[in-house]
């Protein structure tokens, strides 16, 4: 059986640029892996990505929200994760479950326990052995975020969440923070306001640890 890891953070933490660095470095390391992210990794998944992080003019309300990421993660569990588990592989994922519990329940304030519940229905209690979180104040990350964004020009712009107000990703961030503290084993917290290669150092060393060197 595979590995399970995942990368979280709050916008613009640079945790998409740090796990293809990872994908690289375990490529150097001859692991046979494979990268994913959420919501995607699936036909399924790529659809409700474009309604839930491509901004639009109508109205998504908490519950909905929570339902439509629950859906396309219950159909990447399925259908990419655990097979590629089964094979071996360690699994690369750009978010996840905590992910949810972050935005959906801090963020949006709906109640933490029904979140867990549909988080477990979803994924057969598939729990990451490991999970980096990329963690940087808010407003740097922001600025950050946004001024990725300026630069798409030839594609949807995904920036639904990043426009919502600071004192949501205030939440976000504190979500992330509370998760850390009631699961230490599994949450390594890296300073994500340094350099990529600082970063990406820190990367490497935890994925030896649990890999082996």
């Amino acid at each position: 059986m595979g590995l399970f890891i995942t990368f979280e953070g709050p916008e613009g933490s640079g945790k998409t640029t740090q796990i293809k660095k990872a994908g690289k470095y375990l490529k150097k390391r001859d692991v046979s892996f494979l990268i994913t992210e959420e919501p995607g990794g699936t036909q399924l998944g790529n659809e409700l990505r474009k309604i839930l992080l491509n901004k639009s003019s109508f109205h998504i309300n908490g519950k909905s929200e929570l339902l439509l990421f629950a859906a396309a993660r219950a159909q990447h569990v399925e259908e990419v994760i655990r097979p590629a588990m089964g094979d071996g592989k360690v699994v690369l994922c750009d978010r996840y479950s905590d992910a949810t519990i972050a935005y959906q329940s801090f963020g949006r304030g709906l109640e933490i326990g029904d979140v867990r519940w549909i988080n477990n229905f979803a994924t057969r209690f598939l729990t990451p052995d490991l999970t980096l979180l990329f963690d940087m104040p808010v407003d740097i990350g922001l600025t950050r975020a946004m001024r990725r964004i300026s630069r798409i020009v030839d594609s949807p712009v995904e920036d639904r969440f990043e426009r919502e107000e600071i004192e949501f990703h205030q939440r976000v961030r504190e979500g992330y923070h509370a998760l850390t503290k009631s699961d230490p084993d599994r949450f390594r917290t890296i300073d994500a306001s340094r350099g990529i290669d600082d970063i990406h150092r820190d990367v490497c060393r935890y994925l030896d640890d649990i890999i082996g060197t």
